[in-house]
């Protein structure tokens, strides 16, 4: 099957672009800029070249997972929803059900947790989706939302065999600048022999500069990056689309003016012409805060009107309808007569086609994206831009100097088309589009702070190294808030409260923080919560929610926040100022640790004193577990063809992952009921033998009565620790002068009289044990840190 037959029926379109079929076309793997207006299917020629090559080729050049970076949650379900639509056509073509996997990467979202865990399935192919947030810091190996002990697993799938988009790069801010750090220090990794599965990365954008890619770490790779560039084509210029001319028209209103701004738009509005696709004026403000005033302005304007309020403070829960109602094509019918008002979320992914378009004035990047929402379908339209001032105040988000250029711009053009913009910028020079394209990001990864990122272990004070700054700067980034029905006589909520991905709002970190404990001045810092405010966070260690303080409130946390506190409009969104009772999305069931399978998976690798992971339906010892686990690595890596040598370590680090449950603290968590097999190597358990977190039961011929008092008790206890101790212990016993033991002290050692002699252990060593004596020292590293 040759890629337009292909692109047909994954997709459903008669035809591929030409700009499509050539992406396809080149079966060779490279980095590479995607450099395409909005309108031209960006998404569904990337994921069907991918698809092609690593699904229908099943080409081992191009890697398994495909790593789909946004800037915006809203972007990551619409790609979402198209990638699962190509995926169940090709189930449908394939007749098999595991053809490729789709994920999606949100806080609070179910998958990372149950058995569709994305982590769990290395050698199929997959597509992740998720916000810069979530996948940027998973690179940096400091997971957004994610408990320490799955950072490292994380962080290897995501810089091996991936191909990652960044797509929509002119709305990454800072992360754009780390996705092409990252991608260098790949690179280096490759030179160095350090890499074992291809990982590329393509930027796309329909504004994407190179230049904006190239720093001192990347120069010696980015012109590579610029001469494998994918841009329309001849046929492409052709099509209609290119053609339509769209009027642009400049005007200027006072800021805080919003009467005046809220005439203009139903001044405009009332001129619209019945079309094919409707009379929609949409309006595309700088601010929450003035989306919000606009939006009300005109409802008080004309209180019968179509009137829609769209930006990203907004639950999942309420955006979905937003896609049925009017942000779809479908929507776009003859019948339609709305405004839409709306914030930089419509800028990229939103497939709505607006007769006229009302902006306030933005950087020339995110205009061009505006304009692309304006006759998307042809026609023809109107463009109408707004200065609302220039001072530095009120052109936060963005900086005075950006808006002036794009305002100097935007007065000497009068068709704000492709083709009218493309015939612009051409007759520009170099200084000028400099100007119009700038970008300096504030930090930038150093090759340093990028290895230093791979020691997972807090500081002295438990707090992490602040990945932040590399994800996004300025006061925008976000946390996650959810609001729960917690009775005012609860200290807090239960430990098995989850929310799913629909419950939860983005709120900028600085914001929530001044909600929820007050303004902080030079005098007041105000560091626990407010009289009457009751939220909370998640303690990984602990497994359990705790009481929010400031410091706490940092960007990419998860908040409950109790419903009675308000904070939450359905109609507006995020609204601090509300004190109503906030409606919830679902009810949450209350269930045990025994019965909600979602909230094991969420505790058992990352919280103090939880064993949720090992209580299964029937006993399994130690050694029956291990060879279960070995049967299955092996499985993967022959999947993945991995090497002989590595294919020996996995499978020694496999035979002795579990050893550590040998422990008797770990023991004394099983009952010693009857029915308990008379034994202490047992590794799993039927659910209802284990004691409540923090009992103890003795084991079998251990010290303890059931009572749950014991020497052997350990609070705090993981049995991953007492493995790694174990493997220590072997080679003491059988080994002591092996490398791996000594380290690099072993001449320090011999050289200060305290060399130790081989110790002739005068038992038969078992074969787990050689496997184990016959690493050398790096891959005996490589087994302990397994």
């Amino acid at each position: 099957m040759d890629f337009p037959e292909w692109f047909t029926k994954v997709t459903g379109h008669k035809t591929s672009r030409d700009w499509q079929s050539r992406l396809a076309a080149d079966s060779q793997l490279r980095d590479r800029l995607v450099n395409i207006p909005t309108g031209f299917g960006k998404t569904e020629g990337v994921l069907a070249a991918w698809l092609f090559h690593r699904v229908l080729r099943n080409s081992e050049d191009w890697p398994r997972r495909l790593v789909w970076c946004l800037p915006m949650r809203v972007l990551v379900e619409q790609t979402a929803s198209i990638a699962r639509g190509m995926a169940d056509r090709i189930r449908e073509i394939s007749s098999t059900s595991d053809v490729v996997r789709v994920h999606t990467l949100l806080g609070g979202e179910k998958s990372q947790n149950n058995a569709e865990d994305w982590c769990l399935y290395p050698e199929l192919p997959s597509i992740l989706i998720g916000t810069q947030d979530m996948l940027l810091s998973r690179a940096l190996n400091r997971g957004y939302g994610a408990g320490r002990a799955r950072w490292p697993m994380e962080f290897g799938l995501l810089n091996q065999d991936a191909l990652w988009v960044m797509d929509e790069v002119q709305l990454m801010d800072v992360g754009l600048a780390t996705s092409a750090q990252l991608q260098a220090f790949r690179q280096e990794d490759v030179s160095s022999g350090r890499s074992l599965r291809p990982c590329h990365t393509w930027w796309m954008s329909a504004t994407l500069q190179p230049e904006w890619l190239r720093t001192v770490d990347t120069a010696a790779v980015v012109d590579d990056w610029m001469d494998c560039r994918t841009e329309p084509g001849d046929s492409d210029r052709e099509s209609a689309l290119w053609q339509i001319r769209k009027s642009l028209s400049v005007m200027e209103v006072a800021n805080d003016d919003h009467k005046r701004f809220a005439d203009l738009i139903h001044s405009q509005h009332s001129e619209l012409e019945n079309a094919e696709n409707g009379r929609i004026t949409l309006v595309v403000c700088n601010t929450v805060d003035r989306a919000c005033k606009t939006f009300e302005a005109l409802r008080r304007l004309n209180p019968d009107a179509d009137l829609q309020l769209v930006h990203s403070r907004f639950r999942p829960s309420e955006r979905k309808a937003w896609r049925e109602q009017f942000l779809s094509r479908a929507a776009c019918n003859p019948n339609a007569n709305r405004i839409i008002v709306a914030t930089q979320v419509v800028e990229a992914g939103v497939d709505v086609s607006a007769g006229c378009l009302i902006t306030e004035l933005a950087p020339w990047t995110a205009l061009i994206q505006r304009f692309g929402r304006c006759a998307r379908y042809g026609g023809g339209g109107k463009i109408v831009v707004v200065n609302r001032g220039l001072s530095e105040k009120v052109t936060a988000p963005y900086s005075p100097s950006e808006l002036t250029s794009a305002w100097r711009a935007c007065q000497q053009i009068k068709d704000g088309g492709v083709a009218g913009i493309e015939h612009f910028e051409r007759a520009q020079s170099e200084e000028v589009k400099r100007e119009l394209y700038p970008y300096s990001p504030a930090n930038l990864l150093l090759r340093r702070e990028f290895d230093e990122l791979f020691d997972t272990t807090a500081d002295l004070t438990g707090a992490d190294l602040d990945i932040s700054r590399f994800i996004r700067s300025g006061d925008e980034r976000d946390l996650q808030v959810f609001w729960a029905d917690i009775p005012k006589d609860q200290q807090g909520p239960a430990e098995t409260l989850s929310p799913s991905s629909d419950e939860l709002c983005s709120v900028p970190f600085l914001l929530a923080r001044d909600w929820l404990c007050g303004t902080e001045t030079t005098t007041k810092r105000n560091p626990r919560l407010r009289k009457k405010m009751r939220a909370w966070v998640w303690d990984w260690l602990d497994g359990q929610w705790v009481e929010v303080t400031r410091a706490a409130l940092c960007p990419g946390r998860v908040v409950c926040v109790a419903a009675q506190c308000g904070g939450y409009l359905a109609g507006v969104g995020f609204a601090p100022e509300s004190l109503e009772v906030v409606p919830l999305v679902s009810a949450v069931p209350s269930s045990t640790g025994s019965e909600s399978s979602a909230v094991e998976m969420l505790t058992g690798d990352t919280c103090q004193d939880d064993e949720s992971l090992s209580q299964v339906e029937h006993w399994k010892t130690i050694a029956c577990h291990s060879d279960e686990v070995r049967l299955v690595v092996a499985g993967i890596g022959q999947r993945l063809g991995l090497r002989a040598d590595l294919l020996r370590v996995l499978d020694v680090a496999a035979e002795w992952h579990d050893a550590g449950k040998a422990h008797a603290a770990f023991q004394g968590k099983i009952r010693s009921d009857a029915g308990r097999p008379s034994r202490n190597d047992l590794a799993k358990a039927p659910r209802n033998y284990w004691l409540p977190r923090g009992g103890f039961g003795g084991g079998v011929g251990f010290a303890g009565d059931g009572s749950g008092a014991s020497a052997d008790q350990r609070p705090g206890f993981r049995h991953e620790l007492a493995s790694i101790l174990a493997l220590y212990a072997v080679l003491e016993l059988f080994a002591p002068e092996h490398p791996a033991r000594l380290g690099p002290w072993r001449e320090y050692l011999e050289g200060a009289g305290s060399r130790q002699l081989p110790v002739q252990s005068p038992l038969p060593i078992p074969g787990s044990v050689q496997r184990l004596l016959d690493c050398s020292d790096a891959e005996f590293n490589i087994v302990e840190w397994l």
